[in-house]
């Protein structure tokens, strides 16, 4: 059965993705962890009963240019829930708003309103066009509140890899970050009247510090540019400042939102971390850090490390905004 699944994801991946980079998908993921982790299972979409699922909302466009997340949420209305968006990783590049699914389907049985978000990819347009997409994916989430139930003063970012380092960017920064313009040909006033300020954000092995060695020393092989330089657009050689710029341990300030890290067990994903949870304590701001020991890279996506993580996430979220399940 599992191989089974394996061919189904992987013929789904190539349809999806056949004018993107397919370098990360789930099947091919999937090959590689299993390879190495045997008992290593990848977590597959199942719509929990009482949650709803509406998808590929239009949450703003470039000319003929939709931009899409999908969205789950309780059946049971009665009430404003917090939001949480959901940023694939794939080193800005590759992957998609599907890897999420299934987070973004426990976090709705959970109680809370899940969007998982396309954003532009450097294959189509370079940095900072994807943080200027998901700014445009929070203010959509606020301009919509009423609409969907959301609490609009309760919205996470939630991250993985290089959606880690993105959501780490934007939550820490919190709109004090260089680039606070939309630039949108025609930006809706439903966007433009919202703030993309947001109240948590959950790291996983994203990096902090893009300048970093294990980061910025990539590009050793012109022929072969790293995935931070296909995204920045220069080497770090070249225009140091713009790796600087996008790196979160630059922008810890006293409206941060607090964060919470949930790492593997490989160094080169933990860079800035510690430095950054430093700069927060001096400001009086709120983190957390979960290590799970031997784990691949892509953990959040297989099980048994799925069910860890959420509970990591789930606990993390219901202290930040005081959920009681009880």
């Amino acid at each position: 059965m599992k191989n089974i699944a394996l061919v189904i994801i992987f013929f789904s991946s190539v349809i999806f993705c056949q004018s993107r980079d397919t370098s990360f998908t789930l099947y091919n993921t999937a090959l590689k962890v299993i390879k190495q982790y045997p008992y290593a299972k990848l977590v597959l979409p199942k719509l929990p009963k009482g949650v709803h699922e509406k998808k590929d909302i239009v949450y703003t466009c470039y000319g003929n240019r939709n931009m899409h997340l999908d969205l789950y949420s309780p059946e049971k209305k009665n009430k404003l829930c917090p939001a949480v968006l959901l940023i694939h990783g794939g080193g800005w590049r590759s992957g998609d708003k599907e890897m999420e699914i299934p987070r973004a389907q426990f976090l709705a049985s959970k109680g809370y309103i899940a969007a998982t978000v396309e954003y532009r990819l450097s294959i189509e347009a370079l940095y900072p066009a994807a943080l200027i997409d998901l700014k445009a994916a929070i203010c959509w989430l606020k301009a919509n509140s009423g609409l969907y139930n959301i609490d609009s003063n309760k919205i996470a970012l939630y991250g993985c890899s290089s959606g880690g380092q993105l959501a780490a960017l934007l939550g820490i920064s919190n709109e004090n970050y260089p680039d606070n313009d939309f630039q949108l040909p025609n930006p809706p006033s439903t966007i433009t009247n919202h703030s993309s300020f947001v109240q948590a954000v959950i790291d996983i092995d994203g990096v902090l510090d893009m300048t970093d060695p294990n980061e910025s020393g990539k590009d050793t092989v012109p022929s072969k540019p790293s995935s931070a330089k296909y995204w920045l657009g220069y080497t770090f050689h070249d225009k140091p400042e713009i790796w600087k710029e996008a790196s979160a341990l630059n922008y810890a300030n006293n409206k941060s939102a607090p964060i919470c890290f949930i790492n593997s067990s490989i160094p080169r994903f933990h860079a800035g971390r510690d430095e950054l949870i430093s700069k927060l304590k001096n400001l009086g701001i709120y983190s957390e850090v979960h290590l799970i020991h031997n784990t691949p890279h892509t953990f959040w996506l297989f099980h048994p490390w799925f069910d860890l993580a959420s509970r990591y996430v789930i606990n993390y979220l219901d202290k930040m905004f005081k959920l009681n399940k009880k």
